[in-house]
């Protein structure tokens, strides 16, 4: 830690310590610190190779290297001191090729070491070195992780604990300030969202009630813009059924659990009943951005492929792309009807409005709130009746959603036989 910015030059970070007495620990200390790290700076190969296993690295790592320097600082103690013999030597976790690197380097036969490659458990690495220490293959051990120079030592066993060197240091916190800007540069990317829907695209070819359409807009814009908010964006709309959400990749990937899932999707269509379609494009202006959003909305939709591409046009992976809406099959859209024709039987009899909500429609129906609002949602997607904006009471609770049903499709089938 002071070796922080004042003696690294111009390193414009705040340094964050997260000590551990074992390696292991290093895990948990990566879960406690969350999303407000740029980059990650490990003592040595140790903790990062247990971090990386465990899959909890979100954020570029790095870490201070125990080969070469400081490899070879750990064999220069050993030639001057006539406990240890380096030439015959047990090593852990470096990769025989640095090891045998470091060795040549400084004129040292590599007739007589062993290498441990993989970083497993302290206890399976202190077997490996007295193991050998036991059968005289060896005279001493070389190793990277404290708990193994503990045990090895109690056991009477010459063992020599690699430390990184100054210059190693210096070295890591540079590499890692690197690491933290370009992570923070490409967190900083502009990002457009095109949000299309289709309830609205296709009720203007149905000759839809104008202010049906001007009320469910408004209220998929209020729900835009509080979605907008959240992720520190802003969202207008752009047409009669499209939406522009202008944001950066960095609240664009929370938003979307790393482009895996298409965002604001579930919302709407719990709110509003209404599935919508999503682009998502990145780019170096808003004009480029919104030409690959634009470009990852029509893949999308035409190949169900992924909903987001990157500044050069690229798929975002792995992105998948929620289930499309699929055609009701023939059994339901009978339901369906038969569904409507009950409801505009019964509101005859009560001389009605056409508008219903869940409690109303299932008082007509004989079924519960839950079970009409599912038959209400088919209908919705069957183009049975339309969804409208909730309605805002000052009672506290849910908001009733209200459904005009179109039993002017009835009327057309009657007609047409």
């Amino acid at each position: 830690m002071l070796m922080g910015p004042g003696s690294t030059g111009p390193l414009n970070a705040r340094l964050i310590a997260a000590a551990y007495r074992d390696e292991q620990e290093a895990t948990d200390k990566v879960l406690r610190l969350g999303s407000a790290i740029d980059a990650y700076l490990f003592a040595s190969p140790v903790p990062y190779e247990f971090a990386r296993k465990a899959g909890v690295l979100t954020m570029p790592a790095t870490y201070v290297p125990l080969g070469g320097a400081s490899l070879h600082e750990a064999l220069l103690r050993a030639t001057l001191d006539e406990r240890y013999d380096p030439t015959r030597a047990s090593l852990d976790v470096l990769s025989r090729a640095d090891v045998v690197e470091a060795y040549s380097e400084v004129d040292l036969p590599v007739d007589g070491i062993h290498v441990h490659e993989e970083l497993t458990s302290t206890a399976q690495l202190t077997s490996f070195h007295e193991g050998l220490w036991r059968r005289k293959a060896t005279r001493m051990a070389i190793t990277c992780v404290r708990g193994v120079a503990e045990r090895l030592e109690a056991i009477g066993v010459p063992v020599m604990r690699l430390r990184p060197t100054n210059a190693g240091v210096r070295s890591a916190l540079q590499t890692a300030g690197l690491l933290g800007a370009h992570h923070r540069l490409e967190e900083a990317q502009l990002g457009v969202v095109i949000v299309d829907v289709p309830t609205l695209r296709d009720s203007t070819r149905r000759s839809t009630p104008r202010y049906w359409r001007d009320e469910l807009r408004l209220a998929l814009h209020r729900l835009l813009l509080q979605e907008a908010h959240r992720i520190n964006a802003t969202a207008h709309p752009v047409d009669d059924h499209t939406f522009m959400v202008t944001a950066t990749r960095g609240s664009l990937v929370s938003a979307t659990e790393g482009f895996r899932q298409p965002p604001f999707v579930e919302r709407i269509k719990a709110e509003l009943g209404i599935a919508i379609e999503v682009g998502i494009g990145m780019g170096r202006t808003t004009q480029d951005a919104e030409t690959h959003a634009r470009a990852a909305l029509s893949r999308a939709q035409a190949t169900r492929q992924s909903f987001a591409v990157d500044r050069e046009g690229r798929s975002l992976v792995p992105a998948q792309r929620a289930p499309q809406r699929q055609q009701t099959p023939e059994p339901l859209r009978t339901k369906g009807r038969e569904t409507l024709m009950r409801l505009s039987e019964r509101i005859a009899e009560e001389d009605g409005p056409l508008v219903v909500d869940a409690e109303n429609a299932g008082r007509m129906l004989g079924v519960t709130p839950r079970t009409a609002r599912r038959l209400l949602r088919t209908l919705v997607e069957e183009g049975l009746a339309w969804p409208l904006p909730p309605n805002r009471t000052l009672q506290p609770g849910r908001p009733r959603q209200l459904y005009r049903l179109i039993i002017e499709k009835l009327d057309k089938d009657k007609a047409g036989k």
